[in-house]
C-alpha cells in the first residue's frame, strides 16, 4: 500500500502505490501544477524530499477531508465534487463570473462529450468496427498478421522531451511488450495475455504488476488494438448514442465500450476513413476520474495491413510521442519476451542529461 512504500502518508492511506500515483497526476490537472508546485524543489533529485511538510501539502490534505464531507452530507456519499469541480485548472478557485466565458462559445472538447438520450443510434458500433476492420485491409488480411516488432522512437517528460529507441513487440491475439531506453533506464511495459507488469527507474518501486481493473483493461485494449480483427471481442457493452464532434477539425464517430475489469474506454474513428483516431479510457482514484488519450495517425500499410506510425499518449501529469520508423510483419518472437519483467535497474551516475 502507498504508506508503505512513501513516507509521511497521512490521508491517502490503503490505496495501491499506482492508485496512489494516479491520484497525484488528478491533483496535477486539477489545479494546473506540476510536482514541486506541491512538494519542495529538491524532491526531482531526492525522492525522500517528497516526503517533507509544506503548507501547500497540508492544505490539500485539508481539501481532500472537506471535499470527502461535503459529498458525504451531501450526496450520500457519491462523489459528486472534486478537487476539479471548483478549481478547473487553477491554484485558486474563480469567484467571479466571467463574462467573455458567457458571451463566447468555448471549443469544444471532444473527450467530454458523453451519450445523450436523443444521440444518433446509426452506424450501430458494429457497423463502425466493420467500418474500421475494412479500412485496415480487411477481416481475411488482418488475420494473417500473427506477430510483429515496431522500432522507432519515444519522446516524453521521462526521456527529458529528447527522442530515445523504443521497440514493441506483439504477438497475436493480445501479448504485447513496449520497452524504450531512456537517459536513466529502461522503461518496459509487458501484457502476457492475463497479466501486466510496468518496470521503470522513476517509479516508486522498480517492478509494478498492473493492478486488475483500469490498468490491466488498459493494457489488454492496447494489446488487443495490434490485432484489431478481434476488435469487437476486445470490450464489451458497446454503445453509441454520442453526438457529432471533430478532432483537429475532421469529424468522428464514437463508440464506447467497457472492459472485462469494468473500464470504460471511449474509441473515436474516422468518419471518411473509419479509421481509430483516439481512444479516451479513465481510471478511478480515491479523489476522482483521471483520464487517459491515445492518439493515432500516419497510418501506412504493412505486409497489406494498415498500422498507426505515430502514437502520442498523454494523461494527466505528462505526455509521450512515439514514432514507428520500421515495423516487421510476422516476425518470429520468443516466449520469454512476454514474461514478467526484471526490476528496473537505475544506469550510473553518468547516464542522465
Amino acid at each position: 500500500m502507498a504508506e508503505d512504500v512513501f513516507k509521511n502518508i497521512q490521508v491517502l492511506k490503503g490505496i495501491p502505490v499506482n492508485q496512489f500515483m494516479d491520484t497525484m497526476g488528478f491533483f496535477s490537472a486539477a489545479l494546473g501544477l506540476n510536482c514541486t508546485g506541491c512538494h519542495v524543489a529538491e524532491s526531482l533529485q531526492d525522492l525522500d524530499k517528497f516526503a517533507e511538510d509544506v503548507p501547500r501539502k497540508r492544505t490539500a490534505r485539508r481539501m481532500i477531508t472537506m471535499v470527502q464531507g461535503m459529498n458525504k452530507a451531501n450526496f450520500g456519499g457519491r462523489r459528486a465534487l472534486t478537487c476539479y469541480t471548483c478549481h478547473r485548472g487553477t491554484q485558486v478557485p474563480e469567484v467571479i463570473p466571467s463574462l467573455m466565458e458567457q458571451y463566447t462559445v468555448p471549443p469544444e472538447d471532444p473527450d467530454r462529450i458523453e451519450i445523450v438520450p436523443d444521440g444518433p443510434k446509426e452506424p450501430t458500433a458494429e457497423q463502425i468496427l466493420d467500418k474500421y476492420i475494412g479500412a485496415l485491409g480487411g477481416a481475411e488480411r488482418l488475420s494473417t498478421l500473427t506477430s510483429f516488432i515496431a522500432r522507432g522512437t519515444l519522446e516524453g517528460y521521462d526521456t527529458y522531451h529528447v527522442k530515445v529507441p523504443l521497440e514493441i513487440y506483439a504477438k497475436a491475439p493480445n501479448q504485447r511488450k513496449m520497452i524504450y531506453h531512456t537517459q536513466n533506464g529502461d522503461t518496459t511495459t509487458v501484457f502476457d495475455g492475463q497479466r501486466g507488469w510496468l518496470a521503470a527507474v522513476d517509479r516508486p518501486l522498480p517492478l509494478l504488476v498492473l493492478l486488475p481493473g483500469a490498468e490491466l483493461d488498459a493494457a489488454k485494449l492496447d494489446a488487443d488494438l495490434c490485432f484489431p480483427g478481434g476488435i469487437k471481442r476486445a470490450l464489451n457493452q458497446w454503445k453509441t448514442g454520442f453526438p457529432v464532434t471533430t478532432i483537429n477539425d475532421e469529424e468522428v464517430t464514437v463508440i464506447q465500450g467497457t472492459g472485462a475489469g469494468g473500464s470504460r474506454f471511449k474509441l473515436y474513428f474516422d468518419a471518411k476513413t473509419g479509421l481509430l483516431t483516439r481512444q479516451v479510457r479513465y481510471t478511478d482514484t480515491p479523489v476522482g476520474m483521471v483520464p487517459t488519450e491515445v492518439d493515432y495517425s500516419d497510418y501506412r500499410e504493412v505486409g497489406g495491413v494498415r498500422m498507426p506510425y505515430k502514437i502520442v499518449v498523454t494523461w494527466a501529469d505528462g505526455q509521450s510521442n512515439i514514432l514507428f520508423t520500421d515495423v516487421q510483419p510476422n516476425a518470429p518472437i520468443d516466449a520469454a519476451q512476454f514474461a514478467r519483467p526484471a526490476p528496473a535497474v537505475l544506469k550510473p551516475k553518468g547516464g542522465a542529461q
